[in-house]
C-alpha cells in the first residue's frame, strides 16, 4: 500500500472521530503527525476546567502554551510561557494561560533547545491543487518573504530543490561557526507533509516553527484544517 493511501486512511479515521470539526487544537494536530512518524515534543494537554496538571514523565524545563482554535497567534495574546523550572512556575503559568479569552486549555511540553527555525506548510489551491511551502523562520519570512513553493506530493529530490530556492539556504549548511543541520530529517518532514496534502483531505497545514538541529528536526507548533469527507 502506498504511503499516500496509508496517510489517507489515517486521516479519514481521524476525521471520523472528530465529525463536525474542521480546525484542531495543537496537541490534536501533533498527535496525528506523531502517529505518522514525525517528531514532536513530549507533552500533555490540560483541558480548561481540569485540575492541577499531572506532568509525570515530563522533564523540566517546560513550555506552556494556550490552546484555542480561535486564537491565530499565541504571541499576540501573550499565550506562551517558556523556561518553566518547577511545579510552582508551571501552575502559575497554566492559571494565567487558562484566563486568556477563548482559551480551550493549555499544552505543556518539554522545552526544546534553540535550533534553526523553519516553516513547512501546505494548502489546497483552487488552481493548482495541493501546494507545499517552505521558508526560514523569524525575520526571513516576516521581512524578506524568503519562501518557496512546490506541488505535492514531493519526492526527496523535489524537497531538496524546494529548500535550495530560499535565499537563506546557506544557514542550513552551517554558517559563521554554526554546525550544519540535519537536512535529511527536514526532507523527511517535507516529503511526509506533501504526501499528507496529496490525500486531498487536509485543507491547510502549518508547521511553524520546525526546529532543526545537527542530528534531528522537531515540529514545535502545528495547525491543521481538514476538508469535509
Amino acid at each position: 500500500m502506498g504511503i499516500v493511501k496509508v496517510y489517507s486512511e489515517m486521516i479519514k479515521e481521524f476525521i471520523e472521530k472528530n465529525r463536525d470539526r474542521k480546525s484542531f487544537l495543537e496537541h490534536e494536530a501533533k498527535g496525528l503527525l506523531r502517529d505518522m512518524g514525525l517528531s514532536v515534543p513530549e507533552g500533555i494537554f490540560i483541558k480548561k476546567g481540569d485540575g492541577s496538571p499531572a506532568i509525570a514523565g515530563l522533564r523540566y524545563p517546560l513550555v506552556a502554551k494556550v490552546s484555542s482554535t480561535k486564537i491565530t497567534s499565541k504571541s499576540d495574546v501573550h499565550g506562551v510561557r517558556t523556561g518553566l523550572k518547577n511545579e510552582d512556575e508551571l501552575n502559575r503559568a497554566v492559571t494565567e494561560l487558562m484566563q486568556i479569552e477563548n482559551s480551550e486549555g493549555v499544552l505543556v511540553e518539554e522545552m526544546s533547545p534553540s535550533g534553526l527555525e523553519v516553516i513547512v506548510g501546505g494548502i489546497i489551491d483552487k488552481q493548482f491543487g495541493p501546494v507545499m511551502m517552505f521558508g526560514l523562520g523569524g525575520i526571513f519570512v516576516e521581512l524578506f518573504k524568503d519562501i518557496s513553493f512546490g506541488l505535492a506530493p514531493l519526492k526527496k529530490e523535489d524537497a531538496l530543490w524546494l529548500i535550495q530556492q530560499v535565499k537563506g539556504y546557506r544557514l542550513l549548511e552551517g554558517y559563521r561557526g554554526n554546525p550544519p543541520v540535519d537536512k535529511e530529517a527536514l526532507l523527511e518532514i517535507l516529503v511526509a507533509v506533501s504526501e499528507i496534502m496529496a490525500t486531498n483531505l487536509i485543507k491547510e497545514i502549518d508547521l511553524n516553527p520546525v526546529a532543526l538541529y545537527p542530528e534531528r528536526a522537531v515540529i514545535l507548533d502545528a495547525k491543521m484544517k481538514v476538508l469535509t469527507l
